[in-house]
């Protein structure tokens, strides 16, 4: 097995040295190998402002940088801060950053330009959703090198949020204009913006970078909406990279491999789950009928047409691969008679499709392909499979912007979510997609419940990982008892590399590019 920064990294205690190591061999890699890695994405990313909500992650990855960064299962890796401690009964972190790194601008990052990033988003209303801003408290300079931050007090999952991509990465003081605007986006990262469009962008290699500089020269990404494009542009050795961002279906992987080239599948961290609108639909607001429809589709089924097998049956709202996620079920196991009698024991009778007090049991189905791929099969397969059991189930499609727009107006009956996944778990999906008085924007509720509030404030407010842990259950518990979600699959990801890459390693998190570790042969 070839030793990579991903399988021996183990722990934060063992980070430093193997860190040094690496970037031996990264350095004497970067000496010898040049190149631009060719990239195709889904879509444009026209806006890399660090403090926006708008490009993808992958891109702001490769400019901006973050205090920590997130390793295997959540181990705490440095970036910026080479080093941290937490005392005051942990409402008080003091970090030691990172000596001789400077904005690809040339402006240095020091304590002064740290404070100044964190004071963008630390104790900002919009992002009480982050805990290490809602419990901000302030922050003070103790010499070049060295900042403090003070919490009201101890923050659930501080290390995960401090790895966060947005609004939690540093941008260069002296790249945003008085007025707050943008002149360019500037971060101490591996790469620099060349150029960037609708069309696509382009990025080169950061050669002042204080830490382990890329293998090769450049990267070249390009807009290709259409996924058959993409596979094509790969089997015709146009691209190097395929995936993450830009989604291969289970398809399409399978067409590269019968192409003979690299696919590599891994566990994702994300959660495929349903959202039941119970305001919207009377019928839903009864727990017999939410019990029916998750006993009553095939998860196996799904996986196999959307996945070829490769996504497990989820019985939880986060993945094993999560953080804190607390006790593990199994997923459901269709039973069409268990269905029925749910439905025949709360007065819901007739047939093809069920009544009761003379209104029909039916539901309408929002779906995306856009959002995800496969997401209008897997409604066809919900309507199909529901209807077996007397429940009338109308699909829905739309494309990514008009769900968007239909999804925090809550203008549909079931919907297909996904939990966001690492680094923002498990608090990002507990808070945003759960907590009913905050605001998640375009992402909307997967449960939209108050009686949740007060547990998820237990969650967040909890000391220590035991406990930490044990309220988070609480509110694990109370999802599944109620049956307020229900849990489809753990989706795996996908990625093809050409045979120019060698090295390729998928990141611990999907917010990140996988540009670490890779070499292209000439």
């Amino acid at each position: 097995m070839t030793l990579t920064r991903r399988n021996i990294l183990t722990s934060f205690a063992t980070a430093p040295l193997l860190l040094g190591l690496d970037g031996l061999i990264r350095s004497a890699m970067a000496d010898n190998h040049t190149g631009t890695l060719r990239v195709a994405v889904a879509k444009a990313s026209t806006n890399l402002d660090a403090r926006d909500y708008v490009a993808q992650f992958q891109l702001q990855d490769l400019i901006y940088e973050p205090l920590i960064r997130y390793g295997e299962r959540g181990a705490p890796v440095p970036c910026l801060a080479e080093s941290w401690s937490l005392s005051d009964n942990d409402t008080r972190l003091t970090l030691n950053l990172r000596k001789n790194v400077s904005f690809t601008d040339g402006h240095p990052f020091d304590a002064d330009s740290a404070i100044w990033n964190l004071k963008l988003w630390m104790g900002v209303a919009d992002n009480s959703w982050i805990n290490a801003s809602k419990f901000f408290s302030g922050v003070q300079k103790i010499d070049e090198h060295t900042i403090e931050i003070k919490f009201t007090q101890p923050v659930s999952g501080l290390m995960y949020e401090l790895s966060y991509v947005r609004p939690v990465r540093f941008l260069s003081p002296i790249s945003v204009n008085e007025d707050g605007t943008l002149k360019a986006p500037v971060g101490t990262g591996p790469w620099i913006v060349q150029a960037n469009s609708t069309s696509g962008s382009s990025f080169i290699r950061n050669d002042k970078y204080w830490g382990d500089k890329p293998s090769f020269s450049g990267i070249e990404i390009t807009v290709m909406p259409d996924s058959r494009s993409r596979v094509d542009a790969m089997r015709s050795d146009e691209l190097d990279i395929v995936g993450g961002a830009a989604a291969l279906t289970s398809q399409e992987a399978d067409t590269l491999r019968r192409a003979g080239i690299n696919v590599i599948t891994a566990q994702g961290s994300m959660t495929m789950v349903l959202s039941f609108n119970t305001q919207r639909n009377p019928a839903l607001a009864e727990k017999a009928v939410r019990q029916a429809i998750d006993v009553g589709y095939d998860r196996t089924a799904v996986s196999a047409v959307l996945f070829n097998g490769d996504a497990a049956p989820a019985g939880d709202l986060l993945g094993p691969t999560v953080p804190l996620s607390g006790t593990r079920h199994d997923a459901p196991v269709r039973d069409v008679e268990q269905a029925k009698q749910l439905l025949e024991n709360a007065g819901w009778t007739g047939a093809p499709y069920r009544s009761k007090s003379g209104k029909n049991l039916s539901l309408e189905l929002l779906v995306s392909d856009d959002f995800i791929a496969g997401s209008k099969v897997f409604g066809e397969i919900l309507q199909q499979q529901l209807g077996e059991i007397g429940i009338n189930v109308t699909v829905h499609s739309v494309d990514h912007a008009s769900r968007h727009s239909e999804i925090p107006k809550r203008e549909y009956d079931i919907a297909i979510f996904q939990t966001y996944g690492a680094p923002y778990d498990p608090f990002g999906s507990v808070t945003l997609l759960f907590l009913s008085t905050i605001e998640s924007g375009s992402d909307g509720k997967v449960a939209l419940d108050p009686s949740l509030d007060p547990l998820i404030a237990a969650a967040t407010e909890a000391v220590g990982v035991e406990a930490q842990l044990a309220a988070l259950q609480v509110f694990y518990d109370k999802l599944r008892e109620d049956v307020l979600y229900s849990p489809v699959l753990y989706p795996p990801t996908y990625w093809a590399a050409s045979s120019r890459v060698e090295g390729f390693n998928v990141p611990p998190t999907d917010t990140e590019f996988p540009y670490r570790g890779m070499v292209l042969k000439s």
